[in-house]
């Protein structure tokens, strides 16, 4: 046999292989899941059996909803006649599925009354078990109106041609208190028989209902399923009757039913509408329109937006911003420039919102011949909707009107890429009119920190600052730094060098607030060999906002908290790395805070940081006490006044314990690292305790909570 058919044989037959091989892994897999969850059922139907605490059996009973079996279900019925796990009980009967828990539930409901009958039907109605129909209709006849009204919402839900068939009768012989569940459960048949295709049968449900003496809110639901389940020729009439109802939430209801309406037929009929309507109708009529986005009459909205009642033209214009198209565009441009404020600010929005680039090539073609009003206000759609007109914008800075001028300059910002951001830089640092250099400068900053290649704008930038006059130094460097990256860092930190003093507070103040870790070499050096003092203050303090404000390694904020100490000439500074290290506490910023104290003037700084981070750490459950050793704390008169320790209202005194332990150092070692094997036990098992201790410290009193095995160090009172 040819070697290149045999390979082929043997690929079929190892494919064969090894999609066998996956049905049994497969296989395997479900069989041992089974497996799991009825060893899982087991153990849990092990504790509703048992004496164990409520709460655990809740539990139970609602993690048996996911592994329960007909196995669980005697268990739970059981429950059922519990008014403290009955509805628990339930959560699990109602996900288990077959037979057997229907039939469970359906017995139940003969030695149940009250609240236990009433959740035992919900369960039922959930369950949608068609067999219990019988048990449900002879309910809705209990005189307990709970009961009734239950068994009324049930069959509502299985929603069968029987469950129908009963709720229809009562529902006009029922009393008052349960007649609102009857329509209810009228509507939910009513909705399962048109899903099913029995439109008619919905249809006569739905009428019945609306016509009923019940709740409005049934007449609502009733009218809404009565238009929506017929044909739309047969429908669409029922649906304008609720808009020429006199009632108000009849008409709310025309709207939102409007919304799901099919075909076309129904546009038609609210522009219809619409011009028949109050003014506040009206508008809420354009609303429901534009939400029929597919097949809404444009023409009658754009009608609408040009004349009538203002409410009427305030909708209308607002709704052309979503359904609108270029055609909208001369009546928007028109409303814009109209002397009512309010007409000309809605008009303005919904042209920075019309979609379409035909709507931008339109703006652009009818900016070329503008005048008057309408050329500023395209000018400024210009910028809103980011069209690229670059020319015609440069253009427009020429223009004698100031206020032209700077509409141009904010669209350019907005518009601008960076292969024209010279434009743009060329207007801050030599602009033509003086009085245009505010506005250039907002829009250059504008343009610059949205240009997707950061580094490359900062690039550009730094080549105008050299060529910049003195005087534009400074707005340029206020731009580097809201564009950030590493350029702007580099460019900003060379300024902070310069000889030039403004230069030097610009650049030092921006590196200050810096907003990343990458600053903090340019701070350090800048901290080092600043040309004055304040700005190596200035940068020092950035340095230690920056290991203050940052996620870091505690290794590498240890090495950055000495380093700060290193480059530190004033106490003032050092204390702030202090408040550093008490902030972010690690085994190593503690080391460093042990090692501080053997500065004279920091001693009692240090002291107070090495053992609040001692005291972080320690509730943590690190072990710091060979750290603490090294650290030749001072020796302190420790007064222990009360001492207690437990959860809530069960708390047990330590205080013997606690003062026969203390010594001569403000912290506490116990002999074993367990509360509970030093004070006598577990006062409250299962329950997270704090141990609570007043003291005093060379005679000054303070107050303290550990949680359970925390290291005890005893913060110095204040």
């Amino acid at each position: 046999m040819p070697t290149t058919r045999l390979f082929i044989r043997f690929t079929r037959a190892a494919v064969c292989l090894a999609a066998m091989l996956a049905v049994v892994a497969t296989s395997a897999r479900a069989a041992d899941d089974i497996k799991a969850s009825s060893e899982k059922e087991q153990e849990l139907l092990a504790i509703l059996r048992s004496e164990a605490p409520g709460a655990d059996k809740a539990i139970a009973c609602k993690q048996l909803a996911i592994h329960g079996s007909d196995a669980a279900v005697p268990d739970l019925a059981k429950l059922l006649s519990d008014a403290q796990f009955a509805s628990w009980a339930r959560i699990a009967l109602e996900a288990i599925p077959g037979s057997v828990v229907d039939e469970a539930l359906r017995k139940a409901t003969d030695s149940l009354d009250g609240n236990l009958l009433v959740g035992t039907i919900n369960s039922i109605g959930v369950r949608r078990d068609a067999n219990a129909v019988d048990i449900l209709a002879t309910r809705l006849q209990d005189k307990d109106a709970e009961v009734a009204s239950a068994a009324a919402v049930a069959l509502g839900r299985i929603g069968n041609d029987a469950a129908a068939k009963s709720l229809r009768q009562s529902l006009a012989s029922a009393p008052v208190s349960v007649r609102s569940a009857v329509a209810e459960g009228c509507v939910l048949c009513a909705e399962r028989l048109h899903a099913a295709g029995k439109s008619a049968d919905a249809v006569a449900i739905y009428d019945e209902v609306r016509k009923a003496d019940v709740p409005k809110q049934r007449i609502i639901e009733g009218t809404r399923g009565a238009i929506l389940a017929r044909s739309p020729q047969e429908g669409l009439p029922l649906l304008l009757e609720q808009f020429r109802s006199a009632d108000k939430a009849l008409f709310q209801l025309a709207l939102g039913t409007a919304r799901e309406f099919p075909g076309n037929d129904v546009d038609k009929a609210l522009a219809t509408e619409m011009t028949r309507a109050t003014p506040d109708r009206a508008a809420l009529i354009i609303q429901a329109m534009a939400d029929r986005k597919e097949t809404v009459v444009l023409a009658a909205v754009i009608a609408a937006a040009g004349s009538g009642p203002k409410p009427v033209r305030l909708s209308a214009i607002g709704a052309l911003g979503r359904v609108g198209d270029v055609s909208c565009l001369p009546l928007l441009l028109d409303a814009a420039t109209d002397a009512d404020a309010d007409l000309a600010q809605a008009a303005k929005g919904t042209l920075a919102d019309l979609p379409g680039a035909k709507v931008d090539a339109q703006i652009v073609a009818l900016l070329a011949k503008a005048e008057g009003k309408k050329y500023p206000l395209l000018l400024e759609l210009v910028g809103k909707r980011r069209i690229e007109a670059t020319a015609a914008l440069l253009k427009a800075m020429d223009h004698a009107d100031k206020a032209v001028r700077g509409i141009a300059l904010i669209a350019l910002g907005e518009t601008v890429t960076l292969k024209n951001l010279s434009v743009l830089v060329t207007q801050v640092i030599a602009p033509k009119r003086a009085e245009d250099a505010p506005v250039a400068q907002l829009a250059l900053k504008t343009a610059s920190i949205r240009m997707p290649d950061r580094e490359a704008c900062a690039a550009e930038l730094t080549t105008a600052l050299d060529r910049s006059p003195a005087a534009s130094k400074s707005v340029l460097l206020e731009i580097l730094g809201d564009v950030g990256g590493t350029k702007a860092l580099n460019t900003i930190g060379l300024a902070a060098k310069s000889k030039d003093a403004q230069l030097q507070d610009v650049g030092s103040r921006l590196l200050g607030k810096w907003n990343s870790v990458e600053a903090a070499p340019v701070l350090l050096d800048l901290a080092k060999t600043a040309p004055e003092e304040k700005y190596q203050v200035r940068a020092l303090r950035g340095y230690i906002g920056l290991v203050r404000k940052f996620p870091m390694a505690d290794q590498e904020r240890a090495a950055m908290c000495q380093k700060a100490f290193e480059a530190s000439r004033q106490p003032a500074e050092q204390k702030l790395v202090l408040d550093v290290i008490k902030l972010h506490p690690g085994v190593e910023t503690l080391k460093l805070a042990i090692k501080t104290m053997q500065v004279a003037d920091l001693k009692d700084e240090a002291t107070q940081a090495t053992l609040v981070v001692a005291q972080k750490l320690g509730a943590k459950g690190v072990d710091v006490r060979e750290l603490l050793n090294t650290a030749g704390l001072d020796k302190v008169k420790l007064e222990i006044i009360k001492a207690e320790y437990g959860s809530g209202a069960t708390q047990r005194d330590v205080t013997a314990v606690l003062q026969k332990q203390a010594g001569d150092l403000p912290l506490i070692t116990l002999a074993s690292a367990s509360y509970n094997a030093n004070f006598g036990g577990d006062p409250l098992p299962g329950s997270a305790k704090q141990l609570k201790v007043q003291y005093r410290i060379n005679g000054k009193a303070g107050e303290a909570s550990f949680p359970e095995d925390a290291l005890i160090v005893l913060p110095m009172p204040k």
